[in-house]
C-alpha cells in the first residue's frame, strides 16, 4: 500500500515554524511538571478541593505494578461502564486476555497509577514516557464513585510522579479537537491545570491524492472542517441516537433479568 501523505511535527518547546512545507497548527493539553508545587498552586480552589475530597472519602492513590490483580481490577471497571461520553464504551464486556493485551503496550516505558477504595480498584491511569514528557494513554474510573473524585486524584498523582522523575510535561491528548471547543473533557482538562500548547504540524503530499488532501485540508477530519454550530448539531444527533440504544439495552437487560428470576 502506497502512502499518500507524510506528516511530522515540530515538538515543543520549539514552536516557531522552521520548515517551508505546508503546515497547520496542532495542539496538546499539557501540564508543566518540572515543579509539582507550582502546578498545584496554579489550580483553582475548587480543583484542589476535589483532589482533597478523594482522600477524605477514603480513596488511596498510588503507583502500581502491571500484574493480574491490575488486569482483573481494570476489567471490573470496564464492565461497570456500558456508556461513556454518550457512546457505547468499546471496552465493555472484554475478557481478561483482551484487557491484558490492551494494557500491555509499551510496558518498558509505562507507569500505572491506581485509585483504591479499601481493597477495590475504582480507577486507574496509564501514562507512557516519551523523551522528557509523559503521555496519558488511559484514565477511567467507576461512575458509581464519581462523587469521590478519583480521576482528579489520579491526575494529581501523575503530575507528582512526573515532577519526581524530572519529566517536563504531562500530556493528555489534545486540548481542542478540530472545531469542538466546548465539551466536558475540555472543561475537565482546564480545571485540572492542563494548558493548550500549539505547535506546527507539517504535511508533505506523496501522490496526487495527497496533494488534493493538502489543498482541501481534508487532513483536519470532520471535526476540523465542519463549522462549530453544525458540528455541535451533529454531535447532539449522535448523542440522541446512542441514548436510544442505551435505553433499549437497559430495557432488554431488565427483561432478561425478570425472566431469569421467574
Amino acid at each position: 500500500m502506497t502512502a499518500d501523505l507524510f506528516t511530522f511535527t515540530q515538538r515543543p518547546p520549539e514552536i516557531t515554524p522552521k520548515y517551508d512545507y505546508h503546515r497547520d497548527f496542532d495542539n496538546w493539553a499539557a501540564i508543566p511538571t518540572a515543579c509539582f508545587e507550582d502546578w498545584w498552586e496554579s489550580l483553582s480552589q475548587v480543583s484542589r478541593k476535589n483532589v482533597r475530597r478523594a482522600g477524605r472519602r477514603g480513596v488511596v492513590v498510588k503507583a502500581i505494578a502491571f500484574d493480574d490483580d491490575l488486569v482483573k481490577g481494570v476489567q471490573r471497571i470496564y464492565n461497570s461502564i456500558q456508556m461513556r461520553d454518550g457512546r457505547l464504551f468499546w471496552h465493555y464486556g472484554q475478557d481478561v486476555d483482551s484487557v491484558r493485551r490492551s494494557l500491555g503496550t509499551y510496558l518498558d516505558r509505562s507507569e500505572f497509577i491506581g485509585a483504591y477504595l479499601g481493597e477495590e480498584l475504582i480507577g486507574f491511569l496509564k501514562m507512557v514516557y516519551v523523551d522528557d514528557t509523559a503521555t496519558i494513554f488511559h484514565i477511567i474510573s467507576m461512575d458509581e464513585h464519581y462523587d469521590k473524585r478519583p480521576q482528579n486524584a489520579l491526575i494529581a498523582k501523575a503530575a507528582e510522579v512526573c515532577g519526581q522523575k524530572g519529566v517536563s510535561h504531562l500530556i493528555y491528548g489534545k486540548f481542542i479537537y478540530g472545531n469542538k471547543r466546548r465539551s466536558s473533557l475540555v472543561e475537565f482538562k482546564r480545571r485540572n491545570g492542563f494548558q493548550q500548547v500549539n505547535f506546527p504540524r507539517y504535511y508533505i503530499p506523496l501522490t496526487a491524492r495527497g496533494e488534493l488532501f493538502v489543498r482541501l485540508r481534508l487532513y483536519r477530519g470532520v471535526s476540523g472542517l465542519l463549522p462549530e454550530p453544525v458540528l455541535y448539531l451533529a454531535l447532539g444527533c449522535r448523542d440522541w441516537y446512542y441514548k436510544r440504544i442505551s435505553t433499549n439495552l437497559t430495557l432488554q437487560s431488565n427483561k432478561f433479568a425478570g425472566v431469569a428470576q421467574r
